[in-house]
């Protein structure tokens, strides 16, 4: 196994929580962080842009050395039109952890590696995994099938498989990670660190609404729907919310992934509103919580399975 060294030691489970559009704000990362796993949050979350250097003046100023660190992603796409600002405040701020996604790009390394930060990129193939190392990266996350958010479609088996015959680094997985099972299977594949999302949108630090959050108690792998339609990148959702806003979820029409926006619009478009990103792991989830008690619940599950495996 290959922990990076500003982890290791710092968690109480091997978990990142992965950073979720909207939902991933300083009361959840904070949360994440003191239980002890790494607590992330998208840079675009914060709006409009000045808002950025007041949530990382945050983070540094209540969290320490005994918490996890937290961590920032990047969307490196050249829609964004935040990159280069943001960038600059992650390093002005020292940001621990930074996570990449949609693109790789060396001068973002670089800028990132200055100041001795890490950085792991989201792939979806080992395609794109060999460019994000050539690139930079010094870790990946392995976006499998199942996953929340921008998913893949292969196996995690295949997926690890492949870029564990090549690629020694930091590797997180993700893909329908919901309990302490499945955080074992993680490293049993190979890889360091699971990669959670979803289980965390039914916390009561995410900034959800009631009815996303009661979706997720609610539903199961059949009520996820996986589609381009909504941002022009592949994703899964869940089908209640999208038969709410009056779609069929088995006849969606195919976007132009051309035509993505990370812009200040997206915040405002109905699709980011009314319809809901979710993985396929989400029948672990039974209940809204505290983020501490989901991340208790998945250390105690994880000891046990280790426990188990081992006798």
């Amino acid at each position: 196994m290959s922990m990076p060294e500003c982890l290791a030691g710092r968690l109480s489970v091997p978990v990142i929580g992965s950073p979720m559009f909207l939902l991933s704000q300083p009361e959840l990362v904070i949360a994440q962080c003191r239980a002890g796993v790494v607590g992330s949050f998208p840079s675009l979350n914060a709006r409009p842009s000045g808002v950025l250097e007041q949530w990382l003046q945050r983070m540094r100023s209540e969290l320490t050395s005994a918490d996890a660190p937290f961590a920032v992603n990047l969307i490196v796409h050249k829609t964004n039109p935040r990159l280069e600002e943001d960038v600059a405040l992650c390093v002005k701020y020292q940001v621990p952890v930074i996570i990449t996604s949609l693109g790789a790009r060396a001068d973002v390394n670089a800028a990132i590696h200055g100041y001795g930060g890490l950085v792991l990129h989201d792939v979806i193939d080992n395609v794109f995994a060999r460019k994000a190392v050539e690139r930079g990266a010094d870790g990946l996350i392995a976006v499998a099938a199942g996953a929340g958010g921008h998913a893949g479609t292969l196996s995690p088996f295949a997926l690890v498989q492949e870029i564990r015959a090549w690629f020694s680094g930091p590797l997180a997985l993700s893909g329908a990670i919901a309990n302490g099972n499945a955080i074992a299977a993680v490293r049993a594949l190979g890889a360091d660190l699971a990669y959670i999302g979803s289980a965390f949108i039914a916390t009561e630090e995410a900034v959800a609404a009631d009815g996303y959050k009661r979706m997720v108690v609610e539903g199961s792998a059949s009520d996820i729907v996986y589609t381009n339609l909504f941002s022009g990148v592949h994703g899964n959702y869940l089908r209640p919310s999208v038969v709410a806003a009056g779609l069929d979820p088995d006849a969606l029409a195919t976007s132009d992934p051309s035509r993505m926006d990370f812009g200040e619009a997206l915040v405002s478009k109905k699709a980011w509103r009314d319809i809901w990103g979710c993985g396929q792991g989400i029948d672990a989830v039974r209940e809204v919580v505290p983020a501490a008690a989901l991340i208790a619940r998945l250390g105690a599950e994880y000891r046990a399975a280790l426990t188990r495996l081992a006798e």
